[in-house]
This record gives C-alpha cells, structure tokens and sequence, in this order.
C-alpha cells in the first residue's frame, strides 16, 4: 500500500514532511546510517517537519528512487551502484582498486566527488547531499575460494544494476547478472546465482551467509552512498530545511565511515564464526586483470584519465 499512497503525493502535500528512502536493509551499514541520519535531521528539525523513513526498498529500488525525487514523491535518497547511469563520471567507483583507505576517500571526496562529480549530476537534475559509506566490496559465492581472477570463470555472480560492475566481474572471467539487491537473497538460494559482492555490512544485513559458503576478501571497489535530492526539489526547500539536511548529512559521513571501519574490524569472525570459509584474494592478480576497465573508462568518459590520475595521485597525501 505504501507505493500506491506515495504515488498520489503532489510536491505541496511534501511541504511538512521530508520523505526519505534507500534500497538497503536495517541492519546494513547504510540502514544504520540512514536511521542516525533521520534522527539527526528529525531532531534538528522538530515538530515543524516530520522525517518519514523506508528501507529495504520499500517504496522502490534505486532506480525507482531516482524517478521518484525527479517526481517529487520523495525528497532524499540513498544512491549508490546506479550513480554512472545518472552521470558517466561517477564510474569512477567502479574502478578496482581506485581507493586505498577511508582518508584517501575524503580526499576524493572533497576534490572531485563534490566538485566535478556533483557538478554532472546536477546537470542531470540531481543535487548530491552528502558521500556516506556503504563500504568495501568482497566477494562469496557458493562453488569454491576466490584466489585469482581464473578462480570465476564461469561462476554466476550478481552484480548491481551498473555496466562498470558487470565490465569489471567479465573482465574477471564471471558471467556477471545484474539484479536489484532485494531479489539476491532469493537468488543465492535458488542457485539462479552462484555469488554476489557486496560490503561486509551488507553481506551480514543480508544474511547471505545463510546461503553462501565462500567470502574472499578482496576490498576491490569502494562503494559510497549519495544522498541525493532532485535539484528542482532541492532549491523548493526552505533555507532552514537545507541547513539542518547538510548539517545532519555531515554529521552522519563522519559517524559512518567510523562505522564502516567497525564492522570491517568485526564481521569477518561474524560470517566465519556462521560457517563461512574466509580467505585473501591475491591482490595483485586482480590489479593486472583489470587494467581493461581502466583503459575503458578512459576512452568512454569524457576527461576520464584526468579523473583516474587526480584521484590515484590523492592515495599519498
């Protein structure tokens, strides 16, 4: 009932409440992000404004989301893997191996994230709040360990909703399948496919342990979520409501990526202590097979190997 109800909204029946969704589940980092940045915003706000909050896809998948802003049914979004359909240049994330610690990624985040990148998507009519955590990716599946590249060929690994994720994984030798994150619990069960990737927060939110028997540790893309507002709905808030938005999304980076290194820290005893078998991926294996995605986003995104060399040259300040 909630998508039908939120379908009817006009942008006027909006103006007492900020409503606010992402794709992930509660117990992920992103849901426990997006639930420290609603009380941060409903305290801010008071009684003048009502933050209402959907997980899990409630209201829609990221795609759903972003059609929605445009629509004006929801003000605030968290997006992720879908941001290069958006603006080509947010592929930059799906870079392998692109970032080398969470400081490296304010550093990007500061120099090209909310300049250049944030400057695309508004051109696209989306106004980027804020870059949160959504984390390191690694890697399960249910046939064998991921060492080397050669380790997927021929596995069925799921993928976002990103061409950059599915390049990467076929570079790789899998055969990448592209769903919503909603449909891989089912997925992984059924054997539709044989592994996905995803943050460790997510794997365990997710409870893919339950029906994956392999994690390789490989942190081969760093994931964020943007919190994101159509540009149009964004310049119709009220002065006061953007301040207590940016501040509270402020707050919330800084509380995430603290989170996020938390998790890293706990959750593989987490999944191995769930029967996972755990291992480290060769890393340099995986850094000479993806040399392909490097020169790809070089030759199809416009001034990409100016964005490939700022943000690698930002890894040693």
């Amino acid at each position: 009932m909630i998508a039908p109800l939120l379908a009817t909204l006009s942008t006027s029946a909006l103006a007492d409440k900020i409503v606010f969704a992402i794709g992930g589940t509660p117990h992920s980092l992103q849901g426990l992000t997006a639930q420290h940045f609603t009380d941060l915003l409903q305290e801010r706000l008071g009684d003048a404004h009502q933050v209402e909050y959907y997980h899990s896809g409630q209201i829609g998948d990221e795609r759903q989301l972003l059609q929605k802003l445009r629509l004006g049914t929801v003000n605030l979004a968290g997006i992720s893997s879908i941001m290069p359909t958006v603006a080509p240049s947010f592929a930059l994330f799906d870079l392998p191996f692109l970032v080398k610690d969470r400081d490296h990624l304010l550093r990007i985040d500061k120099d090209i994230v909310m300049t250049d990148l944030a400057q695309d998507a508004e051109e696209k009519g989306l106004h980027l709040v804020s870059t949160w955590e959504n984390g390191f990716r690694q890697i399960t599946n249910s046939k064998r360990a991921i060492n080397v590249p050669d380790d997927l060929d021929g596995l069925k690994i799921r993928t976002p909703q990103s061409e950059w994720r599915t390049l990467m994984f076929k570079t790789w030798g899998a055969n990448p399948t592209p769903m919503a994150f909603s449909e891989v619990f089912v997925a992984l069960q059924t054997g539709v496919v044989d592994g996905q990737e995803n943050p460790l927060s997510n794997i365990d939110g997710a409870k893919f342990q339950e029906v994956q028997d392999y994690l390789s540790l490989s942190n081969h893309v760093y994931s964020p979520i943007w919190l994101t507002a159509s540009a149009k709905g964004w310049e119709s808030l009220p002065d006061d409501v953007q301040s207590a938005i940016q501040e509270s999304a402020a707050e919330t980076q800084q509380w995430a990526l603290a989170k996020g290194l938390e998790l890293d820290n706990e959750l593989v005893t987490t999944l191995e202590d769930a029967g996972m078998q755990v291992n480290q991926v060769d890393r340099a294996a995986f850094v000479e097979s993806s040399r392909p995605v490097y020169e790809a986003y070089a030759e199809q995104v416009e001034g990409g190997q100016e964005l490939i060399d700022r943000a690698l040259s930002l890894a040693e300040e």
